[in-house]
């Protein structure tokens, strides 16, 4: 199995320059626990916020959620994979590097995401066959 028969293609991106409190509202609209972060230039690298990322800001910092930009904030580069690749390298590559939501992406550009209860939810479904 591919990366790319796993991955959610509709990956919630924001603009790196969204206040923290924009990205939060963005991530309960579309009950996501986590955003892409848009690259600011074709030759720059996509991030991610997620919200362990937002809630370490926030108690470190005891900082205004409408002052901070998610570029402060954010993982960048977001380690990615291409959608070729198979499953059983990414599911190594995630659980020796402690990564929950990995990237997918074709030429630099974003086709999708990853996250590790893609990969698990997929294990089941096959163990239930």
């Amino acid at each position: 199995m591919l990366v790319k028969d796993l991955m959610v293609r509709d990956a919630v991106t924001i603009s790196s320059l969204a206040t923290i409190r924009e990205a939060m509202q963005l991530m309960r609209k579309h009950h996501v626990k986590s955003l892409v972060v848009d690259k600011r230039h074709p030759h720059d690298a996509y991030g991610l916020v997620t919200y362990a990322t937002i809630l370490q800001t926030i108690v470190a910092e005891e900082g205004d959620i409408d002052l901070i930009n998610v570029y402060d904030v954010c993982i960048k580069p977001a380690i990615s994979v291409s959608g070729e690749l198979d499953v059983k390298y990414l599911a190594r590559l995630m659980v020796r590097d402690d990564q929950r939501r990995i990237l997918v992406l074709n030429n630099n550009e974003l086709e999708g995401i990853i996250t590790i209860n893609d990969i698990v939810g997929s294990i089941l479904e096959m163990a239930g066959k």
